[in-house]
């Protein structure tokens, strides 16, 4: 079994012209989809090639078992071509990781899973950002390499997000406004509208 092509990506995500996504995947049968460092970095790639060039990325953050991606549709073609970026990106990197690992078949579950937050922009880059702290995977969101919280404090070589935009749009404030408010809880009221 193969991940879900661009046409079947097409019927199941339906992005729109100058609105935030939230774009989340996880592991067949909730199984790790990153088996090493060198696995995470090869997917961050691949997200700066494919999604980085059909949208306008906010936010990431990679985990064991899933991942969340935060997105702007800022063209009509990127909606369009955002599908078939998805596709490609989760087609090479089950061959890489199939590869890799000696396995077979689908790595991804098969139900694209997405979500228009426009309106909640902000809560659901800090859900994402919190995802490894609440996972008790750390003690503070800087000490995991795979998310972009770096990139708003500062802390990163990689810089993949378009945060000048990101401001803008979300109403994100200065470096420690920002990381104050990234370490505070979500309440279930808000987490409800960004899943």
């Amino acid at each position: 079994m193969t991940p879900a092509s661009s046409d079947e990506l097409k019927d199941k995500m339906n992005f729109q012209r100058e609105n935030i996504y939230h774009i989340y995947y996880r592991g067949n049968n909730k199984e790790r989809i990153f088996f090493e460092r060198r696995n995470y970095i090869y997917f961050l790639e691949k997200i700066n090639d494919h999604i980085c060039n059909a949208s306008e990325l906010f936010g990431y953050c990679l985990m064991p078992n899933h991942f969340h991606l935060l997105v702007y549709i800022d063209k009509e073609s990127d909606a369009i071509n955002l599908n078939k970026e998805i596709a490609t990106l989760l087609r090479s990197y089950t061959r890489a990781i199939n590869e890799q690992e000696n396995r077979t078949g689908s790595l991804f579950q098969q139900k694209t899973k997405s979500k228009n937050v426009t309106h909640y922009g902000f809560y659901c880059l800090n859900y994402i950002h919190q995802n490894p702290f609440n996972s008790g995977l750390l003690s503070k969101l800087e000490d995991w390499e795979f998310s972009s919280f770096n990139e708003y404090i500062g802390n990163s070589d990689r810089l993949f997000c378009n945060i000048k935009l990101a401001k803008s749009l979300l109403g994100i404030p200065d470096k420690e406004e920002f990381y104050d408010i990234s370490t505070e809880m979500i309440n279930n009221d808000n987490l409800s509208k960004i899943f």
